[in-house]
């Protein structure tokens, strides 16, 4: 990748609307990096912030080759909006799924839905091989929808690997890092905790954080060359999967869905265990607005298109001193 590379303060916004995504299961953060053309550059800056080179410019040549190696300003930009979407998801968009979960839903089911038509474009060339790969993604991404939670666990080692495993998924298009924490048990305790820090410091807080966030940081080493590698050496199989992920994320996204059974979280709370998916006239939790949630549909449509536009606007950027 060549590092002389413009930036854009859009990055800022694509990076915010990555955070917002990731904290609602069943969101990806992945398929707004993907949307807006900046997916396999995050892959790499990924791959260097994790490799030796940033630290041997950074002895032999300064600090400016080792932040031009790091793509620094790429990913400052980036994370900086990932932080204030995160932390605004966490105390803005979950009061709004819990008041207003079908108008919440339907705009998400719209963004997604659009956003599988982006990614099918990508692949160059359908085959048997892109298709096996396409029906192979859904179907797992489908799976993990429909999967029962586990219990969960507050140990350490559990919050280790449950960020480990969740941030894979946050690189992939189609499948939430929030929504495995969810299957994993570990959404409301991560979650909460995470909560505690920004709002009081908390010392049990801050460490279960850490713990996660080192979690997080192991997964990425190890996920990012792998998804580099499958995209460099059979990027069009590998375009069908992401698109296959996205296809099957459908489900869990669909807004008007009745609650079969209930199950108690680690916090106490009651909260939804078994859902099936309903029509509007179906709907048992509330008011359905459907007008409302056909508009948000429209409207998560209409993000999308906005953010590709966005995307082949910055993608130039990538080759320009």
């Amino acid at each position: 990748m060549d590092q002389q590379q413009k930036v854009s303060p859009s990055l800022f916004l694509k990076g915010l609307a990555m955070g917002i995504a990731e904290v609602i299961p069943g969101v990806s953060g992945g398929t707004i990096a993907f949307v807006t053309g900046i997916y396999e550059r995050l892959l790499d800056a990924i791959k260097g912030v994790l490799s030796p080179t940033p630290l041997r410019l950074l002895r032999e040549e300064g600090i400016a080759a080792a932040w031009q190696a790091l793509d620094g300003n790429f990913l400052a930009l980036l994370l900086g909006g990932m932080a204030a979407g995160l932390v605004g998801g966490i105390f803005g968009v979950t009061y709004l799924l819990e008041h207003y979960p079908t108008i919440i839903w339907a705009f998400f089911f719209g963004l997604i839905l659009s956003s599988v038509w982006y990614v099918a474009r990508q692949v160059g060339r359908w085959r048997w091989q892109e298709a096996f790969m396409l029906l192979a993604g859904a179907a797992v991404a489908y799976w993990i929808t429909v999967a029962s939670p586990l219990g969960g666990s507050e140990s350490l080692v559990a919050v280790f690997f449950s960020g480990a495993i969740a941030i894979c998924a946050l690189m992939l298009p189609g499948i939430s890092g929030s929504f495995v924490l969810l299957l994993l048990g570990m959404y409301s305790f991560v979650i909460s905790s995470v909560k505690q820090v920004l709002s009081s410091f908390d010392t049990a807080g801050l460490v279960i954080t850490g713990i996660f966030a080192l979690g997080c940081l192991v997964g990425m080493a190890g996920f990012s060359r792998l998804l580099s590698w499958t995209l460099k050496h059979y990027h069009n199989p590998t375009m069908a999967m992401l698109t296959g992920f996205m296809v099957g994320s459908l489900n869990k996204l669909w807004p008007w869905r009745n609650v079969l059974e209930y199950r108690i979280n680690s916090q106490g709370e009651q909260v939804p265990f078994r859902e099936a998916n309903v029509l509007p006239g179906a709907y048992q939790a509330g008011e359905p607005y459907t007008a409302l949630a056909i508009a948000a549909i429209i409207i998560g449509i209409a993000v999308v298109l906005v953010l590709e536009r966005m995307g082949n606007t910055a993608a130039p950027s990538r080759k320009q001193a």
